[in-house]
């Protein structure tokens, strides 16, 4: 990854903002919307955008007082960028090319815009207020997880890409309380790109609990799984492999 995506509350925080017209004013409506305090230089803040002509001298005197940086069309400049978000609250999803193409982040934001349902802010809020129940329905955390990941899975309980009703979380809790069936998966690598994943290929990965995999398989694919998944280099998967879905990864010969 060239950057780490992160969420940062600002909501009443002071946010530096230099600059007029269009950039400046487009940057200013996206930090009244999280909340920002905008100040001027004057005043003392960690994050700082920079919407000047010629912004090399004023970026230089904000990272010498250690305020990380945007500037908006120079990304050679920035310490930080601006997404581009699809918002359901709570649900916030941001697309960022890095600085690369704010146009293609933009047409990704509005592919992703069209797939979301309305809804899908309220099926977030009720899962919250949920989470007790849910707990008490699965005590251990390895079979709740996989209770979660199979609702949510493509045409499960609380498909996310779904028009919910209000009371779907309910009626998910209100059904059966077994845990999700133990399953294995092998995938056998055509290749070490990752787009020549299969679809099926890549739903084993996102919601496996333990990937057993050969030493030659390529990080970019083991990138591909859940950052929480257990990860085992082995000759060969073990017999007794875990609760949940295992996935065994070897490259085709």
């Amino acid at each position: 990854m060239a950057a780490l995506p992160l969420f940062v509350k600002l909501a009443g925080r002071p946010v530096m903002l230099l600059g007029e017209g269009e950039a400046a004013e487009a940057k200013r409506r996206l930090l009244e919307r999280a909340g920002a305090r905008i100040v001027g230089e004057e005043e003392e803040a960690s994050l700082a955008i920079v919407a000047l002509p010629e912004p090399e001298m004023a970026v230089e005197r904000l990272r010498g007082r250690g305020v990380l940086v945007n500037v908006p069309d120079r990304p050679e400049l920035c310490d930080f960028t601006l997404p581009a978000i699809i918002d359901r609250d709570p649900v916030l999803i941001a697309v960022s090319t890095g600085g690369a193409s704010a146009g293609l982040a933009a047409a990704l934001r509005q592919r992703i815009e069209a797939i979301l349902p309305v809804k899908l802010g309220k099926l977030a809020w009720a899962l919250g207020l949920a989470r007790a129940r849910i707990r008490d329905r699965w005590p251990d955390l390895g079979d709740r997880r996989r209770a979660i990941g199979e609702a949510l899975a493509e045409g499960g309980a609380l498909d996310p890409l779904a028009d919910h009703d209000p009371e779907a979380v309910d009626l998910w809790l209100a059904g059966g309380g077994a845990a999700p069936e133990t399953r294995f998966v092998r995938i056998a690598l055509r290749s070490a790109d990752p787009d020549d994943l299969t679809l099926r290929d890549a739903r084993a990965l996102a919601q496996a609990d333990r990937i057993f995999h050969r030493p030659d398989v390529p990080q970019s694919i083991l990138n591909r799984a859940r950052a929480d998944a257990v990860r085992q280099p082995c000759a060969a998967a073990p017999v007794d492999r875990g609760p949940g879905l295992s996935v065994d990864l070897a490259m085709s010969r």
